[in-house]
């Protein structure tokens, strides 16, 4: 919490939070309940008296009805402004959360509620009135190449979609500041700006190929909808806006995919989103969640599933001792990138238990989209920090290698949005996805 000083008891200190479900943002009308700029439109909002941090979540259990169904992504730094018109200065605390679903129960602060994308908030054609500097307070917890490429919790999946927002977010922003006259430049200018923010996001985590792809498409389908070699802003700003949609279909359909395949237990480790996904539908007997250290990254999931299949937790090192005793049916996990030969990229642990299914006999199930397929030989591994290993003064060398590598032979199937995939289809994907790649030259 932080201290009251005297200058800021003469101004109003606010929470504004952005809540974020598929890529779309909440946005709430005001109603005339409230004291300020009743019929405008804004964030879930709200004064805050003491700690922002515990405001914020009481708002949206007030405002919405969500709290049990967000998860904090960031808070940002503070906007501070003065309103002349109601001669009040105001400190905007902004939040970011993740929502699971979209179901609200709004309370008489507001009259209506839309989830939209957030460059609708600098649309000079947009019919919402929106409240002082919302934009700039969304700015300060809207995903930037700099969040992706530091994000040590999220899937392959979920960060491929951030990135998309990234390009939507800048290009958007273009196209507002074109038509308002704010900016003059052409579209020439403004694809040089976007193809480079591109780039960028390409070696943020040169490890998934699922970043990579989507990234490539969307830059492709842009200058494939110009035709003539002008494309600008807008030509991103749309196939951003598909790209996210497509890419949100396709984890969908791949976790349905997944989930047919799934009765009696299951066994998984880290953190996937589509894994999560076809563990709820398919709903079986038991799942048993690997920790997944030095993250741990595990509990939030069996946390999460918890809520709706008996759940066993347990640690890495038991994994094979489990799947030799206790009639484990299927593993599933998801992937980071596929290669071309059917070979695994996903969080380090998937080896090893890959290789303990095949001696038991458990069946290996990968889910992930087609986009996860790699047009690429090598491969880029990450490594985490030393000291999520070891911290100590001794003189130890430390391997803490973020993903490892699992054989092709010890995979029994691939779920995608097109089906199970055999190994010899995975080369007709990739040819597919190299050509994509071309818009870079």
């Amino acid at each position: 919490m932080t201290a009251t000083t005297d200058a800021d008891r003469d101004r109003s200190h606010v929470v504004t939070a952005f809540l974020r479900n598929d890529g779309d943002a909440l946005l709430l009308c005001r109603s005339d309940a409230v004291g300020t700029y009743a019929g405008r439109w804004g964030g879930v909002s709200g004064f805050a008296e003491g700690d922002p941090d515990a405001q914020v979540r009481t708002e949206i259990r007030e405002e919405t009805g969500l709290e049990d169904a967000v998860s904090l992504v960031r808070s940002g730094r503070p906007v501070e402004f003065a309103d002349t018109e109601l001669g009040r200065e105001w400190v905007v605390h902004p939040y970011l959360f993740d929502c699971e679903h979209r179901d609200l129960e709004l309370s008489e602060e507001h009259d209506t509620a839309e989830w939209v994308s957030p460059t609708e908030l600098v649309d000079p054609d947009s019919d919402r009135e929106t409240v002082p500097k919302l934009w700039t307070a969304y700015e300060r917890v809207a995903p930037t190449v700099r969040s992706i490429a530091a994000d040590g919790e999220h899937g392959a999946a979920y960060l491929s979609v951030r990135a998309l927002e990234v390009l939507r977010d800048r290009a958007g922003l273009l196209v507002a500041e074109r038509d308002s006259g704010e900016s003059a430049s052409d579209p020439g200018e403004e694809w040089d700006e976007l193809a480079e923010l591109a780039r960028r996001l390409l070696e943020a985590r040169p490890s998934m190929a699922v970043l990579r792809n989507r990234v490539n498409r969307t830059m492709a389908d842009a200058e494939a909808t110009a035709g003539d070699g002008t494309a600008g802003a807008p030509a991103v700003l749309e196939a951003a806006l598909a790209g996210i949609d497509r890419a949100l279909e396709a984890d969908t359909e791949a976790a349905a995919t997944a989930a047919d395949s799934l009765e009696g237990s299951v066994m998984t480790l880290s953190r996937s989103g589509t894994v999560l996904e076809a563990i709820r539908e398919s709903e079986p007997s038991r799942v048993f969640v690997a920790e997944s250290r030095p993250a741990r990254e595990g509990i939030g999931v069996a946390e999460a599933l918890a809520e709706t299949v008996p759940v066993t937790l347990h640690t890495d090192a038991a994994a094979a001792h489990l799947l030799a005793t206790e009639g484990v049916d299927r593993v599933l996990v998801g992937a980071d990138t596929i290669r071309a030969d059917g070979a695994v990229v996903n969080k380090t642990g998937t080896r090893a238990l890959a290789v303990a299914a095949v001696r038991e006999g458990v069946p290996v199930t990968v889910v992930a989209a087609t986009d996860k397929l790699s047009t690429r030989e090598e491969l880029n591994l990450e490594s985490g920090d030393r000291s999520a290993v070891y911290d100590g003064e001794a003189g130890i060398d430390v391997a803490n290698p973020t993903f490892d590598v699992t054989p092709a032979d010890c995979v029994s199937a691939v779920a995608t949005e097109r089906g199970r995939l055999e190994p010899g289809a995975l080369e007709d994907v990739v040819a597919e996805l190299r050509e994509l790649e071309d818009w870079r030259s």
